[in-house]
Formats: C-alpha cells, structure tokens, sequence
C-alpha cells in the first residue's frame, strides 16, 4: 500500500513539473512571438521586391487631407517624403531655416482653415523649430511637424543627428509619437491630424526613423551587411533580418486615408439661452473678440455678419484683427481699459486673462462677464484671483457668436453708449496723427511713415507684423482690410515670424499684396528668407523701420537702469542684403524724402514681379513711451 501512495505522489510531481514547464515554455514561446512579432510576420509577408517607401505613404496620407503645402529645408533624413510629396503635386518650398519652415506652417493653417505642414530632417532640424511650435500653440494654430529621426535600432548608439526628441517636444505639443513600422504611418497621421484640428487647435510632432521612410531593398543592406558564420552571427543575422521584416510587413497593404472628423465641443441650447437673457438686460456691452472666433467650422466672414447683427461694441485681437473690415463703426480699437471700466457686461469670446487683460484686473467687479473659450484652462485663467465669470461656456466662440446673434431678436445696443466710445476714439486717433506730423530730426517720423503705407494699402493687402515698438505703432495706424488680413505672433511674443507668415500667406493669397512690416532688430531674423520668394517667384514687400535700436526694450530700460547696454544697433543697408539675395532694395534715408513717393515706386517695382525691401530710416517718437515688454 505504501509503495502504491509513492509511485501515485512520484506521478503527481512528476505531472506537476511537466505542468510547470510547459507554462513556462509557453510564456516563453508567447513572448517571443510577441517580440519578435512572429504571427503578424507569418500572416503578413514581406513584398521584398517592391521599390515602394515609406515617403509615398506621408504624401498619400497629406493629400487625402487637402495638404497642398509642405514647407522644409531639405535633409537625408526625410528625402522619401519630399520626393513623395513632389510625385502627388503637393507644393514643397525649401527655406533657409527650419524655424521659418514652420512660421509658413503656421500661416497656412491660419489663412486655409487646413492643418499647416512642415518636414524637417533629424537633430538640429528638429531643435531648429521649438521656438515656432511653441508660438504656433500659444497662437492656437493646428500644425503638424514631422521630424526624421536615427534608424530605430540605432537610438541612444550614437547615431548621426540622435537625440531624445519626443522628451523635446511632449510639453509644446497636443500629441507627440514616434513611427516604428511602414504599416502605422497611415493611422498614426490621420490620429494627428484629428488631434491638431480638434478641441483649441495646436502643434502635433510625429518622429518617422529613417528606416521606415526608405525601400526595402535600401533598409536591409544597410542593416544586414555581409554573409553571417559562427552560431551567435547567424543570431545576430537572424535578429537583424527580423528587424527589418517587421518594419516592412504588411506596408502595402490598402488602408483608409479618409481624413477623420475633427473634435469640436459646441455651446449648448441652455448656455446661449442664459447669455441672450444678460446681453437683452445689458446697457453698456463690450465684446473682446480673440482669434478663435475665426477658426473652422465658422468662415470669418459668417462671424463678421454676425457680429453686426449682434451690434455690440467690439475690441479686437490676434487673428481677429480686420474681422469687422477697415472702417466698421462697432470696431473701438483704443482706450480698451477706460471703456471695460465702463462696461457693464463684457463678453470674452475667444479672449483669455493672461498678460494681455493685466490678468482679469482690467474686468470691472461689478459687470456681466460671459466667458467662451475652447479651452479650460484660458476660460478660467486667473479667474481665482482677479475676477469671476458670470456664465464659462467651454465651446466653439464662432458657433456661440451666430446662435447669440440668431436668439438675441430685437435687441439693439444703446445709442449713446457706442456713440461716446466713438467719440473717445476719434479723439485718440486726432491725437495719433498730430503726433505724426512732428518733424524727426535727421530721419523720419516712424507715425508719418506709417500713415503713408496705410494710405497706399490696397482691399487685398494681408499686413505681417515681426517687431517691437515700430510693429507696435504700426498696430494703431494700420488697419486691416478684411479678415484673415493681420498676421503677428500672437502671445507668445515671437520675433522673427515675418519670413515664414509671408512665405505661407503668399502661397494662401497669390493675388493679394503681402508686407511685412519689420522693426530693424526683427528684420535679421528672417531676411534671408528674400532668397526664398525669390528663388519660389513669391514676390512680397517689407518695409523695415529703422531706428538702429532695440527700441521696446530700451524705453524701459534707460529711464530704469540709466544705460542703453546691448539695445544699440547700426542703421544697417538692410536693403543691400535684400539685393544680395536676389530681391530689390529701396532705400529711404533723409526726411526731405518724399515717403509716399517712395513707396509707390517700390508697389511699382513689386508689380513687376519682385520681392522689395524699403528700408526706411526713423527718429525716435514719445508715442509709445512707458511701454513695458515684460
């Protein structure tokens, strides 16, 4: 009996053991198919005589998408795409710095209502950009940047132009991803270009590796190199070979390019309800209108008659600019804080209290505030500390303004209340042009030369702002024609933009007359961007006001600091570097020159199918004097 219950425990073990190694054999095996990838390869097989790329796929993905545009400055590293691109007919301009590649982006998507597009090559390309991906997400502006990047199995090996660029770009971007095999690109870009457009559009980096943008045939010999010997080649030979094989399986095979609907929370029936209610009630309203008021679904132009509709007194900022045309009578653009302190309902439509509203000190306690804003964040901003919203829509702003203006009937703003904000306007604008007819010492008076371009702007003309106190001055003398016809950074601040913006608004708005209007110090920033237009046949104009100093930060320095270190500069030929990168170059240096002559004769050369730069010589003015930029 005892010999019987040994042999029966001897069995149980023994089955106990077989059972234990066979769970570990099969997790072992589990595992390796999972990391090797060994079903999808066995149901997948490689095409390895196919001389497809991955670069096809990018440009086939950015057509589907209505990408007409991709700007760069050409690298190894994304070389399939370009050509890609260039096979389907979509548009590839090559700039002179890749931070400029992305300001182009970053217009296109503001004036096409598209994503914007850029393609730089791996490392310094990449790093070349963060300061343009970073405005373009302060300035709300959907863009998608591809990056190349080192061969996937060579990251962290000291691979050429390696470095972590996902860590880089995860805190600046709504999405950042890496590629890994030729069949995820197709997906992986139709999800980005969902997430830019999506909720507050903004900036999505997606990093393709070398290895999943060239042929097969290239990949593999770059990567199994040579007959393998020995048993741990032949291993290393065998995990190469896999490597590869998952990269390319299953690449060809038909997929969906459909472009996928962006993501848009709309206002709903109860929140429009409450703010037509305060708005009927409201005797002194004010709408600060911000730039997502002209974001898709809405065209500005539905915005522009709604807003007339609504007949409210409106401040307008960013993007907005030039929404409501060149002379409306409900657009007060000066005095904004005298008149908030007036206000007794104020609606933030797209408008958020950051530096620009001194952080919601500027909302009067006592007043109405409707907030409405896509994003969470920029609709409560500061509101724990300096003021409160009365009703907080996170939604649309275009949407909200048209279902305000179809629900508010019979309501009509009060006469005297927009009459006086008018009469203070017209009072500043009265002081603003004498202020311009005081001679300047030397140069000119940086207002007269500013009055004079208005004055010669035509209906088409889109403005590109990029400077300090003379982009500042220009602010309030310019107006824009129309929506969709001011371009500056945004609040990110940002010089350098002028380049880019008027690259990526050219292309948008063939026929319209582009300028940038330039400070001197901005101006080098993006002047090499000439050889661009020119090279491109993009004619624009730019005017540089030159007043050889950093002039926004010297108005604040001196009075505190008693010296002008580091804020002076040179009254540079700005123009002659224009001409050395094949562009036309007007000079205007004395104040007995006559400006608009000038100017027009620069408009005549610019007829003829040349980039001009003026380069026009200024004095300093008091207009601005106080100023702070920090």
């Amino acid at each position: 009996m005892e010999s019987l219950d040994e042999s029966w425990y001897e069995n149980q073990t023994l089955l106990f053991i077989l059972f234990l190694v066979g769970v570990f054999l099969g997790i072992f095996i589990g595992f390796f198919c999972s990391w090797f990838n060994i079903i999808y390869l066995a149901l997948h097989k490689v095409d390895e005589n196919s001389n497809k790329h991955g670069g096809e796929l990018v440009a086939e993905i950015l057509k589907s998408h209505g990408v007409n545009f991709l700007f760069t400055l050409v690298g190894g590293h994304i070389s399939p795409i370009l050509v890609g691109a260039e096979k389907l007919g979509i548009k590839v301009v090559d700039t002179r710095h890749e931070v400029n590649a992305v300001f182009a982006a970053d217009a296109v998507a503001r004036l096409s209502g598209t994503v914007g597009v850029a393609v730089v090559t791996a490392g310094p390309g990449v790093t070349n950009t963060v300061t343009a991906v970073k405005n373009a997400k302060l300035a709300e502006s959907p863009i998608l940047l591809i990056g190349g990047a080192a061969a996937g199995m060579l990251k962290g090996r000291g691979a050429l132009q390696d470095i972590d660029q996902i860590s880089l770009f995860t805190s600046i971007c709504k999405y950042c991803t890496t590629i890994k095999t030729v069949r995820e690109i197709v997906p992986t870009l139709k999800l980005a270009l969902q997430i830019a457009a999506s909720g507050t559009p903004g900036p999505v980096f997606v990093e393709m590796p070398v290895d999943v943008l060239y042929t097969y045939s290239m990949v593999k010999k770059e990567v199994v190199k040579g007959k393998s010997t020995g048993f741990r080649a032949r291993l290393v030979s065998w995990y190469l070979n896999n490597y590869v094989n998952n990269i390319f399986a299953g690449a060809w095979e038909p997929r969906d390019t459909t472009p996928l609907k962006p993501l848009i929370a709309l206002p709903d029936t109860t929140e429009i309800q409450k703010c037509v209610q305060l708005v009927s009630c409201a005797k002194r309203p004010i709408i600060l209108v911000g730039s997502q008021a002209i974001l898709p679904p809405n065209h500005p132009d539905v915005t522009k008659r709604r807003l007339e509709s609504i007949g409210i007194p409106c401040f307008l900022g960013g993007m907005a600019r030039g929404i409501l045309g060149k002379n409306s009578p409900l657009h007060i653009r000066h005095e904004r804080s005298r008149a908030l302190k007036e206000a007794d309902l104020v609606i933030l439509a797209g408008t958020s209290c950051d530096f620009r509203l001194s952080y919601g000190r500027v909302l009067p306690h006592k007043a109405v505030i409707i907030a409405v804003n896509r994003d969470k964040i920029q609709l409560y901003m500061n509101s724990d500390i300096f003021w409160k919203p009365s009703v907080a829509i996170q939604g649309d702003v275009g949407s909200f303004i048209q279902e305000l203006s179809l629900n508010l009937t019979g309501y009509k703003c009060n006469d005297d209340w927009l009459e006086k904000l008018k009469e203070t306007e017209r009072l500043k604008e009265e002081a603003i042009f004498k202020m311009s007819e005081q001679p300047s010492p030397d140069y000119h008076n940086p207002l007269k030369v500013l009055y004079e371009l208005e004055k010669i702007l035509p209906d088409n003309a889109i403005l590109v702002a990029d400077g300090g106190d003379f982009v500042g001055t220009a602010a309030n003398i310019l107006r824009p024609r129309g929506p969709l016809q001011w371009l500056d950074p945004g609040p990110f601040g940002t010089l350098g933009v002028g380049g880019g913006f008027a690259l990526g608004a050219k292309l948008c708005r063939p026929d319209a007359q582009v300028w940038i209007v330039y400070g001197d110090g901005s101006c080098a920033f993006s002047i090499a961007e000439m050889d661009t237009f020119v090279r491109h046949k993009l004619p624009v104009l730019a005017l540089v006001g030159n007043d050889a100093a950093w002039t926004q930060i010297a108005r604040e320095q001196v009075p505190i600091f008693g010296t002008s270190v580091a804020c002076n500069l040179a009254y540079t030929n700005y123009h002659d570097v224009a001409i050395g990168y094949g562009a036309k170059g007007v000079l205007i240096s004395s104040n007995t020159e006559d400006i608009a002559k000038a100017l027009t004769q620069a408009t005549h050369i610019y007829a003829q199918g040349n980039s001009v730069l003026i380069n026009v010589l200024i004095g300093k003015s008091k207009f601005r004097e106080g100023s702070i930029a920090v």
